[in-house]
């Protein structure tokens, strides 16, 4: 049985090129040496109270493009645009590492770890064991999980391979019954894309729909789509904790103060 969901859809190309991927890293790096540099890495940093704030906390990402809307960015600096996040109130940060239809890069990650001190997340397309552990040697705390991407045995696997090695699986759902199959894991941390990525198409009130059924004792993340802070607000609103928002910060025309204005929004009581 294949790893990984197949669909004739964006997000099956981008999961066959990430098959190849690992089958290259493997040949580059074997599997022993990159689990060695895992588990010797520091200690994982604590995404979850980091995220557990009076105000919806924001994860800010370092997102150069995407399939959808091409270069969002430039010049881009990833250190530089982190430290800002994190200088201006971001709870973590999201680092792209896809190359070929996000401009993202592993060495990212490693070169933000190194300027930042509050927790990152690898946003990947996560199908292998050997990118859990490149995430956790590169200085990840957290891991993105995409459920619509991946079988429930791997799903589980791979949930309880970064549990072990001390970081937060982020397990990223689109609607009602990919959370049915994501609550199975017992997560501790839910994020809900606003956007399909079989389609790309966007639509922020599917928090909505799927926080309904989210556990109270699951902190809840909203992804894709929030642009203002109006829209972080409507999130809180809905049931969320935390917000993931790449493309409103990076688009801004002063990242410094759209990070201010989305990390200072109010959750209910």
């Amino acid at each position: 049985m294949s790893a990984f969901i197949k669909t004739d859809t964006i997000l099956d190309k981008i999961l066959a090129r990430k098959v190849e991927e690992v089958e290259a890293a493997l040949l580059r790096v074997p599997l022993a040496d990159v689990r060695a540099a895992a588990e010797s890495a520091p200690a994982a940093l604590d995404v979850l109270t980091a995220l557990v704030r009076s105000t919806v906390a924001l994860i800010a990402e370092v997102k150069q493009a995407s399939p959808s809307k091409g270069i969002l960015i430039e010049p881009f600096h990833p250190v530089e645009l982190a430290t800002t996040y994190a200088e201006n109130g971001a709870a973590m940060i999201s680092v792209l590492t896809d190359q070929d239809f996000f401009k993202g890069h592993l060495d990212y990650l490693r070169a933000i770890r190194s300027a930042v001190n509050i927790p990152l997340l690898r946003k990947e397309f996560i199908i292998d064991v050997y990118q859990v552990y490149e995430a956790r040697a590169a200085g990840a705390d957290a891991v993105l999980l995409i459920t619509a991407a991946l079988e429930d045995a791997p799903l589980a696997d791979l949930h309880a391979l970064i549990v072990e090695l001390g970081m937060t699986p982020l397990v990223e759902v689109h609607d009602e019954a990919e959370l049915e199959r994501a609550l199975r894991l017992t997560p501790r941390l839910v994020g809900v894309n606003n956007r399909d990525l079989r389609t790309f198409h966007t639509d922020i009130e599917t928090t909505g729909r799927v926080a309904k059924q989210v556990p109270a004792n699951v902190i809840l993340v909203a992804e894709s789509g929030m642009k203002t802070h109006a829209d972080v607000q409507r999130m809180g609103e809905l049931g969320a904790h935390a917000v993931l928002i790449g493309e409103g910060l990076v688009t801004a025309p002063d990242i410094a103060v759209a990070v201010r204005d989305m990390s200072s929004q109010g959750r209910p009581q």
